[in-house]
């Protein structure tokens, strides 16, 4: 055989070999598949439901009415699936699934989907539905011995045990915004996996350490089962930080706000069935961890995760979108507005480097899905969904570990816990006076806003003056510059009930101590 023959059957047999290779490929993935669907097609049935929904959620008990048997059973009479994927709390891959429309809902703390669309450099969903709110159910814990209040965290080695990218560690962000801590060190955070390990390390460290960790319930109750440890701060001292979100991706939710409607009604539904039954909440959270296999809980310990959440319903959702009557908008803060907090928080403590949003917090939600709810008079306690007045069948909203706020007797103002000095600029005085400067005016009336998101505060002024001078007229100088700063907190609507000023003794002769102190204190737990 010629050389030209030899290299023409190489040729050939490249070639065919080639299309050999390009049919099995289009084999293997078009005519195969394609056989065996419609296989499966001929021998299969039609799906009893209409729509399949994704849902990307997490273990966190809060969650347990998206899983629950009534929601499930309530949208398969209305041929809807609701699949909730269990991420791990993966909240960038979560981000993803939406990005991909992979996913069409996803829960999210706020903080957490601020911080993941900061990243990502998108926010793919729409916020339709605030899922329920952390009250007591995240805390500061620590040896008894070793801190006293938050104010003894202000040192170099302190440090904060808590799983990153999580409430704890949003938590922790809080404190460090709201708190004068200026002695504590940037490589404040002591990363653990997860709540579970954070109390481990506690009840493997000294009273010496200076440690304070942060976790999640049923994990707090266990600590506090044992003596020697105390808590901090939790987070039903706090108000619209910690909170969860139902969020829909922006094209699904465009396509189809009527289904999306439909599996926010059942929502409320399902959770008006479980709060009106005996122990219906909690019997449901320890059917949920037993079924996740995430927590073995007894039933005390169930009750300590119901205590510190507070589910937030029909009524609280339509005043936190700013559409319920107004005595109970009055009485929540509104969606806009906590985002705008929790991103002031999160820019502070410089988690993200600037607003991704530059203030438009509103395009972070979508209030038509309560709105059309709200006109139709929805109400999960009324069979017809009518109701004259939503105020005269609220539902059960949950509890809060937290004391409320109520006037004290100077007895009862003795005995508060201390819980740290606010973080708060100097407070300038026309020279010699009370008269507080303009600009200090603007810091007392935003500080006053801050004070609304810890309800259960009380408030210590102390007004202080230079040593130099007559004592006993720098002591009525002091006196009266703390009263000028409480009669303006006052007037930024925090009640003088709420508020105790008193004078420090003189200080040194540079002027550092012409201004005021803000001290706040808890009733006792």
């Amino acid at each position: 055989m010629s050389e030209r023959k030899s290299k023409g059957c190489l040729i050939a047999t490249v070639a065919w070999c080639f299309i050999f290779f390009i049919l099995a490929i289009a084999y293997k993935f078009l005519v195969h598949p394609y056989f065996t669907n419609k296989l499966t097609e001929d021998t299969g049935s039609s799906s009893r439901y209409e729509h399949e929904i994704n849902i990307a959620a997490d273990s966190f008990s809060g969650y347990a009415v998206l899983r629950s048997p009534f929601l499930v059973k309530w949208l398969s009479d209305k041929q809807i699936k609701l699949n909730v994927i269990d991420d791990g709390a993966d909240y960038s891959d979560r981000l993803k699934g939406l990005e991909e429309r992979k996913t069409q809902l996803a829960v999210f703390t706020i903080d957490s989907y601020l911080n993941a669309g900061t990243r990502s450099g998108s926010f793919p969903g729409s916020i339709i539905l605030v899922l329920d709110e952390t009250q007591g159910g995240d805390a500061l814990v620590a040896h008894e011995s070793a801190f006293k209040s938050i104010q003894d965290l202000n040192q170099p080695s302190t440090r904060l045990v808590l799983t990153p990218d999580s409430p704890s560690e949003f938590l922790a962000r809080v404190i460090l915004a709201h708190f004068s801590l200026p002695n504590l060190s940037d490589k404040w955070l002591s990363a653990e996996e997860g709540s579970s390990n954070v109390l481990k390390d506690l009840k493997r460290s000294n009273p010496s350490d200076k440690k304070a960790f942060i976790m999640w319930e049923p994990h707090v109750a266990k600590a506090l089962k044992e003596s020697g440890y105390k808590v901090l701060l939790d987070s039903s001292q706090l108000k619209g930080y910690i909170v969860d979100v139902l969020v829909a991706e922006r094209s699904f939710l465009k396509d189809n706000p009527s289904l999306i409607e439909t599996i926010t009604e059942g929502y409320f539904r399902a959770l008006f069935h479980y709060q009106n039954k005996t122990d219906g909440i909690q019997k449901l959270i320890t059917q949920d961890a037993n079924l996740l296999d995430s927590e073995n809980l007894d039933s005390q310990l169930a009750n300590a995760v119901a205590d510190g959440i507070q589910w937030k319903n029909t009524v609280d959702n339509y005043a936190h979108f700013g559409i319920g009557q107004q005595s109970t908008v009055m009485s929540q803060t509104y969606l806009e507005d906590i985002i705008g907090n929790i991103m002031s928080v999160l820019i502070k403590t410089k988690s993200i480097p600037s607003d991704p949003l530059n203030g438009q917090y509103h395009t972070l939600y979508y209030d038509q899905v309560m709105r059309s709810l709200q006109s139709s008079q929805f109400h999960p306690g009324q069979d017809l969904n009518l109701i004259k007045d939503l105020q005269a069948k609220v539902e059960t909203s949950g509890s809060s570990k937290a004391i409320a706020a109520t006037p004290l007797n100077d007895k009862q103002w003795e005995s508060l816990m201390p819980v740290g000095e606010l973080q708060v600029n100097a407070i300038g005085f026309v020279r010699g006076s009370s008269n507080v400067s303009r600009s200090s005016q603007r810091e007392i009336a935003t500080l006053a806003k801050r004070l609304q998101s810890f309800p259960n505060f009380y408030l210590e002024v102390t007004g202080q003056t230079r040593a130099e001078g007559n004592a006993d007229a720098n002591k009525q100088l002091a006196k009266a510059r703390a009263a000028a700063v409480a009669s303006l907190l006052e007037k930024n609507g925090i009640p003088d009930w709420r508020i105790r000023t008193k004078a420090a003794p003189s200080g040194n002769q540079n002027g550092q101590f012409q201004s005021v102190i803000f001290s706040v204190g808890q009733q006792p737990y």
